[in-house]
């Protein structure tokens, strides 16, 4: 695989060991994580390979094949100082980071990353890099931790070093998803349940639609939708947005956009718990018009669309898939359609033509399945 051999060329031995985390998709149940809510997200068939040996000293030596590194190839990041990383070497100098935060003894590694995930798809890349390095230092350090020790370990590293203030739902789908099935958290008390989704045998697929708009989250949009979460969250008195029970009633004492958030985040946590529902009943064929509303809220009330998403599920809906929606964290990214398999070509027409109509760049579109989360490779 080529992470493997690039790591030899690189380095000039062989790495101990090759791991794969995936990235993730949301079905339904989107900014609901942050807000001790319900998500049910499933990994795609792309992710993160991370080649890795661990080193007798306190140096880190990183090469992404995607990032064009060149002659900064291998360049070495000293432990002492992991805040000098920079673009994606942050993301797995936090890994290390968190650990040590955590006191397992981590020392240095040679790394070299090798990826699919679409850049800016909103399919989390930033989780399938974090998790696939993270599984590796666990396995090579003896670490003994667990799927979800992992999780929050690459959601601090990051929350707290990187700087993006993301909920769990990331890192949790890229590390515990199970193959043919969904991912259920609620995100409060981490429980998590694999829920099967058999969209073939229902004659169905889903559709990822890329819109190519690359979007970055921590520019503060992210942070200011969470921060009207939590000023709502006092406001009403509770721990935190999924402790509202009486909507109306929370409505009636907020104005602007506090009274939005609240109300696409207490109805999104709602949907997902009425997808999970349909799902059990064998009704897969009927959780159309829940993507469509969970678009709807996410456009009117949170406010994370862009015009290239809402044309998309327009298009889509237009061509005949059964439901449609945004997904991920917003303004740019991807949406999901959920097609019969006789539709996905109308599907397909529909969203090119409007595309093509705007004068916008086709949109990539990908069938995806639900894959397994991290696991070793070689």
């Amino acid at each position: 695989m080529r992470a493997a051999e690039a790591f030899r060329a690189t380095f000039g031995r062989a790495p101990e060991g090759v791991w794969h985390a995936p990235g993730r998709v949301n079905l339904i149940g989107e900014h609901t994580d942050y807000n001790d809510g319900f998500v049910l997200p499933f990994a795609v068939p792309w992710g993160v390979t991370a080649a890795v040996a661990a080193r007798g000293d306190d140096t880190l030596r990183l090469l992404s094949l995607q990032a064009g590194d060149g002659a900064d190839a291998g360049r070495p990041v000293e432990l002492a100082d992991l805040a000098a990383a920079e673009g994606w070497a942050r993301y797995v100098a936090g890994v290390l980071w968190a650990m040590r935060e955590a006191g397992h003894p981590v020392r240095g590694a040679d790394i070299v990353v090798d990826g699919d995930v679409p850049q800016g798809a909103g399919l989390s890349s930033s989780a399938a890099l974090e998790v696939s390095v993270a599984a590796a230092l666990n396995e090579l350090a003896g670490l003994g931790l667990g799927r979800l020790d992992l999780a929050l370990l690459a959601q601090r590293a990051e929350n707290d070093f990187v700087g993006m203030p993301c909920g769990i739902m990331d890192q949790a789908a890229s590390a515990l998803s199970r193959e043919g099935h969904a991912l259920f958290m609620d995100c409060r008390s981490l429980a998590t349940r694999a829920v099967p989704l058999d969209l073939a045998a229902a004659g169905l697929e889903l559709l990822i639609i890329d819109t190519g708009v690359h979007h970055e989250l921590a520019d503060g949009q992210y942070a200011r939708r969470r921060r009207d979460c939590e000023s709502a969250a006092k406001r009403l008195g509770v721990d935190a947005l999924r402790d509202v029970t009486d909507l109306s009633g929370a409505l009636s004492r907020l104005a602007g956009d506090e009274r939005r958030r609240v109300r696409h985040v207490v109805t999104e946590n709602h949907r997902v718990e009425a997808l999970i529902g349909l799902l059990r009943a064998g009704a897969v064929r009927e959780i159309g018009p829940l993507l469509n509303a969970s678009h709807i809220s996410l456009r009117d009330d949170y406010e994370v669309s862009c015009p290239e998403l809402d044309v998309a599920v327009e298009a889509a809906v237009r061509g005949g898939a059964r439901g449609a929606r945004m997904t991920g964290g917003g303004f740019g990214g991807s949406a999901i359609a959920l097609v019969a398999g006789e539709r996905a070509g109308a599907v397909r027409e529909e969203v090119e033509r409007s595309y093509r109509e705007r004068g916008w760049a086709a949109p990539r579109l990908l069938p995806a399945t639900p894959a397994p989360g991290a696991r070793r490779l070689a």
